[in-house]
């Protein structure tokens, strides 16, 4: 007979709840990599989603469609900021998905220094139009970047009774997996950033600055980030292997299609056929076709 959950046994599985449904809500590939994870980091990773996702859509539509002004915005994005830094020092807050991140920051040593940079890059989004390869790269690291990291202290630290620091090269490989889903989105959305926000993130045309040289960039961030899933902890794998690998199937076909206006994704098919190569113990295949 299971036992019923009360008092914060009971909240902390509310809040772990509300973080799974909003991932189940915003991202099929997301959810379905999720899926792959072991009981032990699924739901971190889930708390972890929930909250990048929240803060992202206060800045991309649905703030501006309830008719705050950028200035409200802010303002919003700023206290959900304050708020997710004092539950991480508290180990508690009224917000659920917060809570939940909380927890997971708690026990898998994600700190200010992950927290704050991803803060900046949102703010950015309000106040910044367009990128050039500067702003772009600061942009990156605070938006994807520190969100693989954040992944990354879960993989290696749930269920620890205390967090230790990842090894160099599985760090390196977290944030370059970050970077090229971002910039993989970027030339996906690039048509609907331009049109319906009025952001450029790629600075495309700039010297130097080409789909060709952006897809080149995004294959050897996917190249770098394979080579060291195996050293990740098995019950991560398979999940980091279908996300990997969804990602490179959008870059191929990214590359194939060229700029056709249509946002590219991969059907459902292909995306079982994937999920299936990494359940079977495949490593991470190439981006290119």
């Amino acid at each position: 007979m299971t036992r019923q959950l009360t008092g914060l046994a009971l909240y902390d599985k509310t809040a772990q709840d509300a973080a799974a449904a909003v991932i189940a809500a915003y991202s099929t590939s997301f959810g379905m990599a999720s899926r792959l994870l072991g009981p032990r980091v699924r739901p971190h990773v889930r708390n972890v989603y929930a909250l990048v996702r929240v803060a992202d859509e206060i800045v991309d539509g649905p703030a501006s469609a309830a008719g705050l002004s950028p200035e409200t915005e802010r303002i919003v994005l700023d206290d959900l900021e304050t708020e997710t830094l004092t539950a991480v020092e508290r180990g508690f807050s009224a917000n659920l998905l917060v809570h939940a991140f909380a927890g997971t920051a708690r026990e898998c040593g994600i700190d200010a220094a992950l927290i704050q940079p991803f803060f900046a890059s949102m703010r950015t989004d309000i106040t910044t139009h367009e990128h050039d390869a500067a702003s772009h790269d600061e942009y990156v690291y605070g938006s994807a970047e520190v969100v693989g990291l954040m992944c990354l202290q879960a993989f290696v630290n749930a269920g620890r009774e205390h967090p230790v620091a990842p090894a160099d090269d599985l760090v390196e490989g977290a944030r370059r997996l970050g970077a090229a889903f971002q910039d993989v989105n970027f030339l996906r959305d690039h048509a609907d950033d331009a049109n319906g926000l009025g952001r450029d993130y790629l600075g495309l045309g700039a010297p130097g600055q080409t789909r060709a040289s952006v897809l080149d960039r995004i294959d050897g961030d996917l190249a770098a980030a394979s080579a060291v899933v195996p050293r990740l902890p098995g019950d991560c794998r398979r999940a980091v292997t279908v996300a990997h690998d969804l990602f490179a199937e959008l870059a191929t076909r990214l590359r194939r299609e060229g700029d056709a206006g249509a946002r590219v994704r991969v059907p459902d098919p292909v995306k079982a056929v994937l999920a299936t190569r990494a359940l079977l113990g495949f490593s991470p295949r190439g981006a290119r076709a």
